[in-house]
């Protein structure tokens, strides 16, 4: 097949005997080029029909490779049409190192796609909505971590072996090569951020302190994790703002993670009454108003009085719910009722302050 292609090249290019040679070249590449754009063009239209009624892997597989797919034919068909140009021996070796950088990025590309994809198939399985998803955030984050870190190693690499290409840059190549493989030799100050995270993204991603949608307080502001690149953390703090800071962060400073073992926290409500208040009247209504709400997961209710102060006496209620985003809003709906009732039922147990005035016997003050 190749021989024939070979034979009908050149019979191509001795009746343009006529015209300069690097028109002739310039048409033999150009159409070279358009030979494989019109061929994947038409491949692609039929795998996509053929992938219409598959499932979203085969779609997203066929958008995903529409690239490098493209790439792959153009590099073939300018290697096969370099063959039989009439270029001189300068210009063949020029066209050819291209034709090997294009290669070489190519390979890049089809590790990131290849890379994407799998990363995709593999968290299929698992449902971030879910209720109960500290499952799928450790998968979830350990796989995006995983997956960034490697796009990352993986376009070093490819720059790499693109730069050792040149003579006169092959140093540069190799030099970039071994920061990428071995983070132990560094070769320039410049690279040791960017290597200092990558090597934090890896304990991140093994050891898993902080995971997607972890709620976290970071720098005494609470949120929760939306986003973990191969360099930093974004934090969705609870007004929308975003806090954002570098990996080695997370391995550096302590920091507090509300989901580091479920997704279910205890929400703490603390009341300051009058001594009168009826202690054991406040938890049957504390009961009545976790039982009647519809945040309250069911395993954690109870009431203690927890300190006594000059004026008032403390008292804790401790309800649970299945997140921090319920857990909040049932701490806010029991503060709301309890004071709501305290104040209908029982008024003189909200705090007040109290003035005794001493007065004399009468006795005494008739003596006077």
């Amino acid at each position: 097949m190749l021989e024939q292609i070979d034979e009908l090249g050149q019979q191509a290019v001795q009746s343009l005997a006529w015209a300069p040679d690097w028109a002739v070249s310039l048409l033999v590449l150009g159409l070279a080029v358009l030979a494989a754009v019109s061929l994947h063009r038409a491949v692609y239209r039929l795998l996509t029909r053929l992938v219409e009624q598959r499932d979203l892997f085969w779609r997203s597989l066929v958008q995903r490779t529409e690239g490098p797919v493209r790439l792959a034919l153009m590099v073939f068909g300018l290697s096969i049409a370099a063959g039989f140009a009439p270029l001189t021996p300068g210009q063949t070796a020029l066209l050819r190192h291209g034709l090997l950088i294009c290669f070489i990025g190519l390979v890049g590309w089809v590790a990131l796609t290849a890379l994407h994809i799998w990363t995709t198939v593999y968290l299929r399985r698992f449902k971030l909505e879910a209720e109960d998803n500290l499952l799928a955030r450790k998968h979830a984050t350990q796989s995006r971590i995983l997956q960034r870190v490697a796009a990352t190693l993986v376009v070093l690499v490819t720059a790499a072996a693109a730069l050792m290409t040149f003579d006169g840059v092959r140093q540069y190549g190799v030099s970039l090569l071994a920061s990428a493989g071995a983070a132990g030799l560094v070769v320039g100050l410049a690279l040791q951020p960017l290597l200092k995270n990558l090597i934090a993204g890896i304990q991140l991603a093994i050891t898993q302190p902080i995971r997607l949608e972890d709620a976290v307080i970071v720098e005494g502001e609470w949120g929760n994790v939306e986003e973990i690149s191969a360099t930093y953390v974004v934090v969705r703090l609870w007004d929308w703002r975003r806090m954002v800071l570098p990996l080695s962060y997370f391995i550096e400073h302590p920091f507090q993670n509300w989901t580091r073992e479920s997704s279910a926290l205890i929400g703490t409500v603390m009341l300051y009454v009058d001594y009168t208040a009826p202690i054991a009247e406040m938890r049957r209504r504390l009961e009545d108003i976790a039982r009647g709400s519809r945040l309250w997961d069911g395993k954690v209710m109870n009431m203690q009085v927890t300190d006594f102060r000059q004026e008032t006496m403390e008292v804790r209620m401790l309800v649970s719910a299945g997140n921090a985003g319920r857990a909040f809003d049932l701490r806010c709906e029991v503060r709301e009722k309890m004071i709501g009732w305290l104040q209908a039922e029982h008024p003189h147990a909200l705090p007040r302050r109290r003035a005794e005035i001493d007065r004399a016997p009468q006795t005494a003050l008739a003596a006077e």
